[in-house]
């Protein structure tokens, strides 16, 4: 068989929503089978890597990221002899399997906090266990041991009668995190890793493994309390921590990403420098956040493109100079659709209107900019935010907690379920659209989530193989980071486009004499452009079907200079 060893920054990430991708039973779920019968289709448009989401066992509170066993398949994704066949015909065809690792919190069912709700003192020190404040004695809760919240909203702190204790969960109270200041702990959880890579796994995705380590002393914060992510992100011994599992693991020089939460440039630089022996490459989301009303997520603006310029900037010449590494995206499966997000709401499924502009200029920067691009199920055929109209079709926990949170805030039922459309995780987890036929061609069955109305212009079927289409866009962009020296390994330098273009982000990329200028426009209008410096330059790309015109960007605009 083929050996998976292939330069990260020339490869290309596909990500998974196992539960969203293909389903081969029938049974409304995405399956391992699935993902197997569909190999094919991911070969021709070249990606280097699949990133699975959890498929292990889970009560699926959080959709899988509440894992109940680190080491199995969940019999409704598959078996383990699934998981093999997928390895082995992913690598027949030159494609290495990553998986989704969630070290930093078990589910409730997992046999670690079931065995310490039983009594076993071992598996109570897995967990970060308080006593209430103010309680009266054993069996009297108290009040919550800080005032933290948890990333999904209401105290970070839920009572176990079971232990006489709270636990801390960062995230669904179903969620409770592991303590990694004990070293059983982080061997258990080299362990996990290492049984994958053992079988086959050729890269892993860490989940918010920038909040494994826990600040020294729990308390209070001032104010009303705050999101305990931001209050235990990148702490004291995360570095430490994660050299430690990547040695035990036996993972160095493998491709690995971690996501990390509230998390700053010099602690990504850290995490990603090829010396410190860390991870190969990190998420960060701050350029995700330039639509949030004053910091809030459920507060809806426009799209501040000139902050977005600058998270950009600051992140891609910031970490080319500290020696890290980027990952570049614009979905994954928490995220609502790009597309819809930075202005695609036009002519859905045709040549020409702003979805298709919209993008293909997205993904032109994304794969064009320094670092290892990841490409989410569905971007390459340019799908949208679900489009939802009623709150009681989304699922995902976050998005109701929102829902009823809004209305609390005096927001009207369609106030409220305006906002979660706009921003949803379910947006991003709606089933992959393969046909215009019943299901999308993703279930005979009845899709665990609904399908959006615009499968029928939008789907596979109707791009692959059409020239112009998103597909082959896509195509083309994958096939240039595999074959350009400057475009995988070249220095990155943001460019002025000038005060008449403030919605327009330019960067050059340059390597030895090679040298590519990129700009692309945010602005649904036409808008006068500076001297980027690409006079003489040959158009290598561009989203327009006509040549583009001298010191002018049309509405969503992307073109890119070669020298």
């Amino acid at each position: 068989m083929p050996t998976i060893e292939k330069d990260f920054r020339r490869s290309v990430v596909y990500q998974i929503y196992v539960k969203s991708f293909c389903d081969s039973n029938g049974d409304g779920l995405g399956d391992l089978p699935g993902i197997t019968s569909k190999l094919d289709y991911l070969a021709h448009l070249g990606v280097d890597y699949l990133w699975l989401t959890p498929f292990y066992p889970s009560p699926q509170k959080d959709n899988g990221y509440d894992v109940s066993d680190y080491c199995a398949v969940d019999p409704r994704y598959g078996t383990m002899d699934d998981f093999d066949e997928l390895v082995a015909a992913a690598r027949e065809r030159g494609i290495g399997i990553m998986l989704d690792m969630v070290l930093c919190h078990t589910s409730t069912e997992h046999e670690w906090f079931r065995r310490a709700c039983s009594g076993e003192k071992r598996y109570q020190a897995y967990y970060i266990l308080r006593d209430g404040r103010g309680s009266a004695g054993p069996g009297d809760p108290g009040e919550p041991p800080t005032n933290w919240e948890c990333a999904f909203g209401g105290s970070a702190w839920e009572w176990e009668p079971r232990l006489g204790k709270w636990y801390l969960h960062m995230h669904d109270a179903s969620q409770p995190d592991l303590d990694w200041t004990n070293p059983e702990v982080r061997e258990a959880c080299a362990d996990v890793v290492r049984f994958w890579r053992e079988r086959g796994v050729t890269g892993f995705r860490f989940d918010v493994i920038n909040l494994i380590s826990k600040p020294e002393v729990i308390e209070d914060v001032p104010g009303p309390g705050a999101a305990c992510r931001s209050l235990v992100a990148d702490g004291p011994h995360v570095h430490e921590y994660l050299r430690e599992l990547v040695e035990r693991s036996g993972i160095d020089g493998m491709i690995t990403v971690g996501e990390m939460a509230s998390t700053d440039l010099a602690n990504c630089i850290r995490y990603t420098r090829p010396d410190d022996h860390e991870l190969s490459m990190s998420f960060s989301f701050h350029h995700l956040k330039v639509d949030y009303a004053g910091g809030d997520k459920w507060a809806l603006a426009e799209p501040d493109i000139p902050a977005l310029r600058e998270v950009l900037r600051e992140w891609q010449e910031g970490m080319q100079a500290g020696g890290g590494w980027n990952a570049l995206f614009w979905d994954n499966h928490d995220q609502p659709r790009a597309v819809t997000r930075f202005g695609g709401r036009e002519g859905v499924g045709e040549r020409g209107g702003s979805w298709d502009l919209v993008g293909k200029m997205l993904s032109t920067m994304s794969f064009l900019m320094k670092g290892t691009p990841y490409v989410f199920e569905g971007d390459e055929l340019g799908m949208t935010n679900a489009g939802y109209d009623s709150i009681e079709k989304y699922d995902d926990v976050e998005s109701k907690n929102a829902y009823s949170m809004l209305l609390g805030r005096g927001a009207t039922q369609d106030e409220a379920l305006r906002v979660v459309g706009e921003r949803s995780r379910d947006n991003g987890r709606t089933p992959m659209q393969w046909t215009a036929g019943p299901g999308a061609g993703f279930t005979t069955g009845k899709p665990w989530l609904g399908v959006p109305a615009n499968h029928e212009q939008v789907n596979a079927e109707a791009e692959v193989g059409v020239e112009g289409s998103m597909f082959e866009w896509y195509r083309s962009l994958i096939a240039l980071r595999h074959t350009s020296d400057v475009v995988a390994l070249g220095d990155v330098r943001f460019l002025d486009a000038g005060p008449a273009a403030p919605r327009v982000i330019a960067f050059e990329r340059t390597l030895g004499e090679k040298r590519l200028v990129v700009a692309c426009s945010f602005d649904d209008e036409p808008c006068e452009l500076a001297d980027l410096g690409a006079d003489g330059m040959t158009v290598l790309l561009s989203n327009y079907d006509d040549d583009p015109i001298a010191g002018v960007l049309r509405p969503y605009e992307a073109v890119a200079w070669s020298r």
